[in-house]
């Protein structure tokens, strides 16, 4: 028992110290979150985003994490948005929390009509994390022969079980809204914690920073018809000794002036095939995804799968609908 712990809190150590955030499969569905120049990238007055991702729910307190954004256009270009997240996990009860205001200036414009954009956007906010120190369960918690004694010290002390800092992200993006095109390229590149938030959860004496989250994100709308477009995608994520890649597309095909279908799949390089489903309704998307595990990790447990249910709406009065600018992947 005492060398399944001792195992099993190596591997704990190792994830913490990598300081992976929280992440989607539809991470076009929580834009913010991936890149503040994303803010007022839409074909409309405002937009409202909504996601839950449930992973691992074989497991106690399984990973559970909501985002919530939302974003308004002005006459101006000057565009302004407020990104809100929180992940769960344990039984300890850890929490992570975001919450960020983001702005951006979508007014360099270039091409055909000026209907090539990049876009500049900024953020700023709290990350909030914390845990309850006594649910906690240590070695020293398990005699021989009589396994768990909560009677007995943890034996561990912790300065900081709750922990807020300021942090900043920075972003640009790339889109080309010509409706005309066969083919419409759009990208970005972010970077979330840049001003290396200290962080004081695992060393104060060194002054440890949550290291930089750099995404390379990117893809392009191909129309094949008057009523069918491909959109091939990928994203890039970097940060501190780990990394993940996404790429895949969906087919999108118009049923009526009011519906869209969208279905596709994409890959996470070394963990999971991901399967997306979506409905676009006038001016609401919902869609909903499912991680079907390819690693070694889906060999040695079970229910390592995850899901995914996202929203979207977009207020698109007084704009038009055929009219390419939301980078939505």
């Amino acid at each position: 028992m005492k060398k399944l712990f001792i195992i099993i809190s190596l591997g704990i150590s190792l994830i913490a110290k990598s300081q992976v955030d929280p992440h989607f499969s539809q991470y076009y569905m929580h834009p913010l979150w991936l890149n503040p120049a994303l803010t007022g990238a839409i074909n409309g007055d405002y937009r409202v985003c909504a996601i839950n991702r449930n992973q691992w729910g074989s497991i106690t307190n399984s990973f559970t994490t909501v985002g919530v954004t939302g974003d308004i256009t002005t006459s101006k270009e000057i565009n302004f948005g407020l990104n809100i997240l929180q992940e769960s996990a344990g039984d300890a009860g850890f929490k992570y929390q975001n919450a960020q205001g983001s702005i951006s200036y979508s007014g360099i414009h270039f091409g055909k009509e000026g209907l090539k954009t990049i876009s500049f956007g900024l953020q700023g906010g709290l990350i909030n994390r914390h845990f309850d120190f006594s649910k906690l369960q240590g070695a020293t918690q398990f005699k021989d022969y009589y396994g768990f004694d909560p009677s007995l010290s943890l034996n561990e002390s912790f300065s900081n079980k709750s922990v807020t800092v300021f942090d900043m992200s920075a972003g640009l993006a790339y889109y080309d809204a010509d409706q005309d095109k066969k083919v419409n390229i759009f990208g970005g590149l972010s970077a979330a914690h840049i001003n290396q938030p200290k962080d004081p959860f695992f060393s104060t004496s060194t002054q440890s920073t949550i290291p930089m989250r750099m995404a390379l994100h990117g893809g392009a709308r191909i129309v094949v018809s008057d009523v069918a477009s491909l959109v091939p995608n990928f994203v890039y994520v970097y940060q501190g000794n780990t990394y993940e890649f996404m790429a895949g597309g969906y087919a999108q095909y118009t049923l009526s002036d009011l519906i869209d279908v969208m279905a596709g799949v994409n890959y996470r390089y070394k963990d999971a095939f991901y399967p997306y489903l979506g409905l676009n309704f006038n001016s609401l998307i919902v869609g909903l995804s499912y991680d079907v595990n390819a690693s070694n990790l889906g060999q040695a447990a079970k229910g390592v799968s995850s899901y995914e249910f996202s929203l979207m709406y977009t207020n698109r009065k007084g704009s038009d609908k055929g009219y390419f600018k939301c980078p939505r992947f």
